[in-house]
C-alpha cells in the first residue's frame, strides 16, 4: 500500500475527520522520483474541539506513529475544528445565494 493511502486510512480511522486532504509534496524536495516522504495534511475533526494547536498536532503525530518513524521525513499539518474550517472557507466573501 502506498504511504499516502496509509496516512489517509489511519487519519480517517483515528480522527474521524469531516474533511481530510493528504498531499504528497515529495516532488518539491531533493528525493527520488516517486518518493513518498514529504506530506502536507489538512485535517478537520470534532476531536480538535477545545484542544490547543500543539495538542492537535500531537494527535496527528501519534496517530501516524510508525509511519513517521520509518517512512515520512517531513509532515506539515493544518488542523482545524469544523467551525474553524467553515469560517476559513468563507474568507470574508459573501455567502452563496440560497434563492
Amino acid at each position: 500500500m502506498k504511504i499516502q493511502n496509509e496516512v489517509e486510512k489511519i487519519l480517517q480511522t483515528k480522527l474521524g475527520p469531516t474533511h481530510l486532504e493528504v498531499i504528497n509534496e515529495s516532488h518539491m524536495h531533493n528525493v527520488a522520483e516517486g518518493s513518498e516522504s514529504h506530506f502536507r495534511v489538512v485535517v478537520v475533526s470534532e476531536k480538535f474541539e477545545n484542544q490547543m494547536l500543539i495538542d492537535r498536532h500531537r494527535m496527528v503525530n501519534e496517530a501516524l506513529g510508525d509511519l513517521l518513524k520509518n517512512h515520512i521525513h517531513a509532515l506539515a499539518i493544518i488542523s482545524k475544528t469544523p467551525a474553524q474550517w467553515e469560517k476559513s472557507q468563507n474568507n470574508g466573501q459573501s455567502p452563496k445565494c440560497l434563492g
